[in-house]
């Protein structure tokens, strides 16, 4: 399928929302190499602003100081999907921010009203005009919703809980405790609803897909979107509903 212009494509907000380990990274970083656009992972901004309250003592337990300090950090974000970068006051946290007092705590700093609202506010920032693939939860539904191509990204539970064993460096052993650590994460959020697609979002199941074929389907749904036709499942392949 031909790509249309890069003037087209310059002005697309591609959203891809998902649950944690279904791949939204690889995804979203692959498809926006693919169709040179700019890249941003908003869930790393959450990590960095956990990172800096963790690094400040800030007690994660209570709202009311994470909402008084949610201004204080100088967070930015790269865009390049082949080296996508986040600094923290100047500093790269890249590494620091996947470590596991991170994750353990970036649920709880990503509740707070006021850091969602400082963050939202960047991430439309630097979203623009578009030309760009966004990932997160909720990035349809509330940082983006005119996007022009919104994707729903999911998998099964034990295909998700085997991915991100990998990215983290575990081995067969650890599975079930990473299996745990996403059904903790799913409870969360369910309660702000953050594994429901978004309405007029295209679903994409990648339980049995290849990273390669995940990023052909979403690829094609954008190509699609930028040029006003809708696409189907049966031109898409498997693992495709709306």
């Amino acid at each position: 399928m031909p790509l249309p212009s890069q003037h087209t494509l310059s002005r697309m907000v591609v959203a891809i929302d998902g649950p944690s380990g279904s791949g939204k990274s690889s995804v979203s970083r692959g498809v926006a190499a693919r169709l040179g656009l700019r890249y941003l992972d908003t869930g790393a901004q959450y990590r960095a602003m956990t990172y800096w309250m963790l690094q400040n003592k800030i007690d994660i337990a209570d709202p009311a100081a994470i909402a008084a300090d949610a201004g204080a950090p100088a967070i930015e974000s790269g865009t390049d999907p082949a080296a996508p970068a986040i600094s923290v006051d100047g500093h790269d946290v890249a590494v620091a921010i996947r470590e596991a007092d991170v994750t353990g705590a970036v649920s709880a700093v990503a509740a707070v009203p006021e850091v969602r609202a400082r963050l939202i506010a960047l991430q439309r920032q630097i979203i623009g005009i578009g030309g760009i693939v966004v990932e997160g939860r909720d990035i349809a539904s509330v940082v983006a919703p005119g996007a022009g191509a919104k994707i729903f990204l999911t998998a099964s539970e034990d295909a998700r809980a085997a991915r991100r064993n990998t990215e983290n460096g575990g081995g067969a052993g650890t599975v079930a405790a990473t299996r745990e650590a996403l059904t903790r994460r799913d409870s969360v959020d369910n309660r702000t609803n953050a594994l429901a697609a978004a309405s007029g979002a295209m679903v994409v199941d990648a339980t049995e897909l290849t990273l390669e074929q995940v990023i052909d389907q979403v690829a094609r749904i954008v190509i699609h979107a930028a040029q006003g036709s809708a696409p189907n499942a049966a031109s898409q392949g498997v693992g495709l509903t709306r």
